[in-house]
């Protein structure tokens, strides 16, 4: 969300070429902060050899050697030969990142982000082999239960897993209402009393921060704050409920939220602004962290969601909604003025993240099961690749209610390179995807517009848990050159100019003055120009109007030139254009919101999200001018009262009724823009009490998003169908791509797993529909969080072959395993009754299961 009073710039200057580059990574070190559950190893020494397999402890964790190495501190680099596997001893380590600048590994890279802390306050949230919860009719399909708690979805969902919705609407309006629309210098209000309250689905109050004792805060004990101790004497509509003991916002909301009760309202957490620390009661803000350290520690974590729950409880909200910007391992992403904390976390900050998501999860089920009402938990997310390539699979679909999209600010004064603001479609012609070279590395997709943003979590959920963002303002440049009535063309900055922190000194010419009327400060209080502007504006500047609220803006109150109004019909982009000044400003009036709306009921998406409420227009007759109403979300409305049913299943298939108790990690990323290709370990865990025999295959879908040419590094011969191929000019399409593989020799033994190192192209979010097929029978896995499948084991003595230390395999006639020998890649071994085969060169490396360079083949 973008946040006063600090400017959004998404650091996109050299995103598109970045997605390309290979080298250069600053590594972080590898940490844990999970409870010790092992003893120590062995201290590690600075002067003796380790070879492949051995375990040494060090700060507090054991760490275990992947090739042969002396005097390498385990932790050190991301790249280095150990990889941490956990914390030992008693105590619960705080993590010290340490970055620094790593080789080109040799000869099997290991960076990974830190493994998630691991929370302690409730059971693992897997699918249990069966459920008594009287409501789990009405779990959305691949949401992850709580184990143990009787949730009760049946408050909010239908037995389909449907959220039911107020006011006639099949698909979610969700809008965020700001706090600081409050009327103060003389400029128009937005209040609880403005929102259409019989039109939409669901508020989100933006926002709440996270404090300095990691509670989640709003500054309700500093007087005169917004959301709890302010009035609006003499306002129509904003009186206050003098049953409540406090007043301000969430007064209002309580108030209007009584009369309307099927709308619910969350607050926002987070947001550009305040993701990396809060303003306090004076303004000011302060730089202390927030997600970034919220997350080190699961303590941590627990406060914070306890603290949710109070919040909840209190003032009578129906859940939180978490826009942490941004857990990317990718260096000087989101607030620059966070840089110095962010950056040094990039390995650990996706972790972090999947692990307050699921501590919020089941602190959230715990609480609505002891409340009898269901706490919604949702976040919203960004939509460019660029972001995406650092956020591994986005391995938190399974912990919310739905994702609201960040589907604008996809081009901005950042760079110099002219685009919409929320593109619907690609082109084939987004000039910064151009320059980059996007187009050229990946096949012709695009990867700035909302479709591509849908597909990308399509491939992770249902449609019906995805949102898609609009934006009711607008960004822009002035001083462009070429392109179409601007847009695709360019406006560099000035030379003159000083460009904002975090844009390399490359930012574009933002639009100011009279076209910046929502314009940002910075430290020294100056407008930084980016052509911000609310939809009624834009239109008052359409038809020649100043607005008689310019001057309590600060801007001045004549205008240069005419605007006109173009859309794209392939785009769905809307923007006006002034030749004269060579402004260009972007947002989505009523026909980028018609679109988006049809395309929301016809692929089954959740509906649309509003960044902000306040940018809405309706036309005053007696002023002669556009001002803030509810033109677009009545339009909306109208779309989505007959939009039909929400899609509600992640399959398009009819799916296995059986599944079995296998789940999915993915592990290893590299960090940022060196995750290219993509490439984690795959590790499949066989939870059952069954061996998984050899020759079981297993088949799963991801997203679209990727060119669909998944491969794999393991010798599984992985292979993929492609559900689309080629450009994705006026969008993707299909949702799926399917790929296959088959379990190797030695199976996957009960309680046992194999793993399979992946790889493709462009980002997808986590795997879906994920079955093995045994001996002819196909079977889901509880991996997906299904619906109504009864949890099986395998029935013994399958004719798929022998599973890993089940059975006795054939001869050893590999030969014998040689301490002194040199094994090149691909050699086959036999050792201890299994046969081997060597991932890269070693010698002095026992076969083993453990991490190094064997691979087990099975018994023999």
């Amino acid at each position: 969300m973008r946040a006063t009073p600090s400017v959004r710039h998404r650091i996109a200057a050299a995103a598109a070429a970045a997605a390309l580059a290979v080298t250069g990574l600053t590594a972080i070190a590898a940490t844990t902060t999970a409870t010790a559950a092992t003893p120590c190893a062995a201290q590690w020494s600075s002067t003796t050899v380790y070879r492949g397999g051995e375990v040494v402890s060090y700060d507090g964790q054991n760490f275990r050697a992947g090739w042969y190495t002396q005097g390498d501190a385990p932790g050190a680099t991301a790249w280095g030969a150990w990889t941490s596997q956990g914390a030992c001893g008693d105590t619960t380590p705080t993590p010290t990142p340490t970055a620094s600048t790593s080789p080109t590994p040799t000869p099997s890279p290991t960076a990974t982000s830190t493994p998630s802390p691991t929370p302690t306050p409730s059971p693992t949230a897997t699918t249990p082999p069966a459920s008594t919860n009287p409501d789990e009719q009405c779990r959305p399909d691949g949401m992850a239960p709580t184990a143990g708690v009787d949730t009760p979805y049946c408050d909010v969902y239908d037995t389909d897993g449907r959220e039911i919705l107020p006011n006639g609407l099949d698909r979610r309006v969700i809008g965020y209402f700001t706090s600081w629309r409050t009327g103060k210098n003389g400029q128009p209000a937005y209040l609880a009393s403005d929102i259409p309250w019989d039109k939409i689905s669901h508020i989100n109050y933006a926002f709440a921060h996270v404090g300095a004792d990691d509670r989640v805060s709003v500054n309700a004990d500093v007087a005169g704050n917004a959301a709890t101790d302010m009035t609006w004497p003499g306002v129509a509509g904003a009186e206050m409920d003098p049953a409540l003991d406090y007043t301000g916002h969430f007064n209002l909301l309580a108030k209007y939220k009584e009369a309307n009760p099927g709308v619910k309202v969350l607050p926002a957490v987070g947001g550009w602004a305040e993701t990396g620390g809060y303003f306090d009661g004076d303004g000011n803000r302060v730089a202390s962290g927030g997600f970034y350290t919220l997350t080190e520690s699961q303590a941590r974590m627990d406060t914070f969601a306890e603290s949710v729950v109070d919040m909840i409880r209190d003032y009578g909200f129906d859940g939180i909604d978490i826009d942490y910007e941004y857990p990317t391992s990718n260096k000087d992403a989101g607030n620059p003025d966070d840089f110095a904390i962010s950056n040094a976390k990039r390995g650990e900050l996706f972790a972090g993240y999947v692990a307050l998501m699921r501590t919020l999860r089941e602190h959230l089920d715990v609480a609505g099961a002891q409340d009898g009402e269901y706490y919604l938990l949702t976040t919203a997310t960004p939509s460019s690749g660029w972001l995406l390539r650092g956020m591994e699979v986005y391995q938190v679909t399974e912990y919310a209610d739905y994702v609201n999209m960040m589907t604008y600010d996809l081009h901005g004064a950042w760079n110099e390179y002219v685009g919409g603001n929320g593109a619907l479609f690609d082109d084939g012609k987004d000039a910064e995807l151009t320059a980059g070279g996007v187009y050229t590395a990946y096949e012709g997709n695009g990867y700035l517009n909302g479709d591509w943003a849908a597909h990308y979590f399509r491939g992770a959920m249902q449609a019906g848990r995805i949102n898609m963002g609009v934006p009711f303002y607008t960004r822009g440049f002035q001083g462009v050159t070429g392109g179409t009535h601007g847009m695709g063309g360019r406006a560099a900055a000035p030379s003159s100019a000083v460009c904002p922190p975090g844009t390399n000194g490359k930012c574009g010419n933002g639009a100011d003055g009279i076209d910046n009327l929502w314009y940002d400060s910075d430290p020294q209080g100056v407008a930084i120009p980016a052509g911000v502007n609310p939809m009624w504006h834009v239109l008052n500047l359409e038809d020649g109007v100043v607005g008689d609220y310019a001057a309590s803006y600060g801007v001045p109150t004549t205008l240069e030139g005419a605007y006109t109004r173009h859309f794209d019909p392939v785009t769905k982009n809307e923007w006006w254009w002034n030749e004269q000044t060579r402004t260009f400003l972007s947002g989505d009036s009523t026909e980028a919101i018609s679109a988006k709306a049809d395309y929301v009921n016809d692929t089954g998406l959740g509906g649309l999200m509003i960044w902000e409420l306040a940018g809405d227009f309706d036309y005053d007759q007696a002023a002669g001018q556009y001002g803030m109403g509810s033109t677009l979300v009545d339009l909306m409305h109208a779309k989505f009262s007959d939009g039909g049913a929400y899609g509600a299943s992640k399959a398009e298939r009819t799916m296995p009724t059986q599944a079995l108790d296998v789940d999915l990690e993915y592990t290893e990323f590299a960090l940022g823009d060196n995750n290219y290709p993509i490439s984690p370990k795959v590790v499949l865990h066989n939870d059952g009490a069954t061996d998984i025999p050899a020759g079981a295959t297993v088949t799963f879908q991801y997203g679209t998003t990727d060119t669909g040419k998944m491969s794999d590094w393991s010798g599984y011969s992985t292979t993929s169908t492609a559900g689309r191929s080629g450009p994705n000019v006026g969008g993707l399409g299909a949702n799926f791509h399917t790929a296959t593989f088959t379990v190797p020799t030695g199976g996957i033994p009960a309680g046992g797993s194999i793993t399979n190192q992946l790889k493709w192209a462009l980002p997808v979010a986590q795997f879906s529909n994920v079955t093995i097929t045994v001996d002819g029978t196909e079977y889901a896995t509880t991996y997906d969080h299904p619906r109504g499948v009864t949890v099986v084991d395998l029935p013994s003595g399958g004719t798929g072959g022998t599973g890993g230390t089940g059975g006795t395999g054939g001869d050893c006639t590999a030969a014998a395993w040689d301490a002194t020998a040199v094994y090149t890649g691909a050699a086959v071994v036999s050792h201890a009754g299994r046969t081997w085969t060597a991932r890269w060169w070693t010698q002095g490396d026992t076969p083993s299961a453990a991490a190094g360079p064997w691979t087990d083949q099975g018994a023999c």
